[in-house]
């Protein structure tokens, strides 16, 4: 991940990507030829449901295209007239329901259940989902996905990548909100804590990981990505919508166990995906979709950051961030763009924690004109002498992920739960642990500016310019060789590196005497100007 080259972007791997040929849903031109929105109806089963002319002709478009494997059109409606329609129509209550649409589209089962993955995704997006929703929803996953592993050979069926990917993305979003849901008994009804009781297993952790580690299996991803013969031929692999669908899921289990505190399986999760190498395909795929690109190396950012290996997290995010500078012009209208903004904004937060940490790790000057401007005054406190941990903490609570527990609070025979429970218990303690680290942290800074100073220093006058015991001096001596001795990734599997010292002094403790060897690198300054130069080339090809 070499960040003093630049990163070329094809064409295809932009988000959003469509031909400009392909045949379109037009909702001004149908929303005008069927002005009116009364409850007309093809079937008397529909009668009693209103529904607007357009919708239903949108629902039958929308039906044939997906019948006929339209994948452009689909992405078209997906994108588009779907949340034109939903804006226009729904705003503020709920697509017509299954049962409704099902006469127009010939009671297509695996429409219907397309259909109501929408559906429900719209209720937790514009409205405030019931626990019945909740739990429909979860049985109409649990249906898409037992439809997609119990075949025997690949479904007919094209979608484009960036439903195959909010489908797992959403998956993923509606078990989280549930169990934060879940977590706060004492506010729900004793008809809800009722149909709690009833049904342990909606949304559990385990069920949650079983499907996510079925998609992988069915589509062979694994053994694609390593380039394995047993690959070659398979009717999976060949098959777009498994392939991306397990990739996806490999990218949404690295999310779940983010999300359950296990950094290290969460790395070893997506250990065949190398994020240096961006092509050709089956690598690389995680750019096809712009969320699922910012996904993943924030998650991995993230488990390098609560690993300690500070080096790596500021690779990652600057990486990532450097892609969403240069292409942030292209998201301006998708319906995604302010999740793209919040994660920008959060992975910012995380490259200033972690540069704080490893302050002597050099970022690139763009980076640093953007991290002065949003956090200049938290940077210089959290890396002065005196350790502002306040700073640390509003950070990481703004930054982190919504962790969950993955047992939820027991309910007692009336559904009532302990007064003990802390919903934000597993959070609480992510914080606990991050601030920990930091605090044994809290004398390095001012330990490395003293040894700036000198090449040879007896101990003794160094624990009493930090004005501290000998004894404790040498455990922060011991303290500073641990921490910035990391491992440090170089391509290939997220968990692998080499052993290395990310210090920029160096030294040894001989008797009653440190010795000092400044290992700080000199900065090449052809390297900034030719790149100043590179930038004026473009901005004068721009005016031209």
């Amino acid at each position: 991940m070499d960040l003093d080259q630049e990163e070329e972007i094809a064409v295809d791997d932009l988000p959003n990507f469509r031909f400009e040929s392909a045949k379109t849903f037009d909702v001004e031109q149908a929303a005008a030829a069927a002005p009116d929105s009364s409850a007309t109806s093809w079937d008397d089963t529909v009668k009693h449901y209103e529904m607007p002319d357009v919708i239903r002709s949108f629902i039958v478009f929308f039906h044939k295209q997906v019948t006929d494997r339209n994948v452009y059109e689909v992405h078209s409606i997906y994108e588009t007239s779907f949340n034109k329609l939903s804006d226009r129509y729904y705003k503020n209550s709920v697509w017509p329901p299954a049962e409704a649409i099902s006469p127009l589209v010939d009671s297509d089962p695996q429409f219907l259940l397309l259909y109501k993955e929408l559906y429900y995704r719209h209720i937790y997006s514009k409205l405030q989902p019931t626990l019945e929703h909740r739990i429909e929803s979860w049985r109409n996953y649990c249906a898409i996905f037992d439809l997609l592993l119990d075949a025997k050979t690949p479904l007919a069926l094209e979608l484009p990548n960036q439903w195959l990917w909010d489908m797992i993305d959403e998956f993923i979003y509606q078990f989280q909100t549930f169990w934060q849901y879940r977590a706060r008994p004492r506010s729900r009804t004793e008809d809800e804590l009722a149909r709690l009781k009833e049904m342990p297993e909606t949304w559990s952790v385990l069920k949650v990981l079983h499907y996510l580690q079925a998609l992988i299996d069915k589509s062979h991803i694994r053994a694609h990505l390593r380039g394995e013969p047993s690959a070659v031929g398979n009717p999976f692999v060949a098959s777009s919508l498994y392939t991306m669908l397990g990739y996806f899921s490999l990218v949404g289990l690295l999310r779940v166990h983010c999300l359950l505190a296990d950094y290290r399986l969460a790395l070893k999760v997506v250990e065949d995906i190398d994020l240096a190498r961006k092509g050709p395909a089956p690598h690389g795929l995680f750019t096809r979709v712009t969320l699922c690109h910012i996904t993943i190396f924030y998650y991995v950012g993230w488990c390098y950051l609560m690993l300690r290996r500070y080096t790596d997290a500021i690779k990652t995010f600057s990486n990532i961030l450097f892609y969403i500078a240069r292409t942030k012009q292209y998201h301006t209208r998708s319906y995604q763009y302010d999740q793209i903004l919040k994660k920008n904004d959060q992975m910012y937060a995380l490259l200033a924690v972690a540069a704080s940490l490893s302050p002597q790790h050099a970022l690139d000057e763009n980076l640093v004109s953007t991290l002065r401007d949003k956090y200049a005054d938290r940077m210089s406190r959290m890396q002065s002498n005196v350790v502002d941990l306040a700073c640390f903490e509003d950070l990481f609570t703004f930054a982190c992920p919504k962790f969950i527990s993955p047992v939820p609070p027991p309910l007692d025979d009336e559904g009532k739960t302990s007064e003990k429970y802390n919903p934000q218990e597993a959070f609480r303690l992510q914080l606990r642990l991050f601030m920990v680290e930091v605090a044994q942290q809290k004398l390095l800074p001012t330990i490395r500016s003293y040894l700036k100073l000198y090449t040879t220093i007896g101990i003794p006058k160094l624990a009493a310019l930090t004005e501290v015991e000998e004894a404790t001096f040498r455990e922060h001596l011991q303290c500073l060789k641990h921490k910035t001795h990391t491992l440090s990734w170089a391509g290939g599997a997220p968990l692998t590196g080499s052993w290395a010292s990310s210090a920029e002094v160096d030294f040894f403790v001989d008797g009653e005497v440190a010795h000092v060897a400044d290992t700080s690198l000199v900065r090449k300054h052809s390297d900034y100007f030719l790149k100043q130069i590179n930038k004026l080339e473009e901005i004068i090809s721009t005016l031209k």
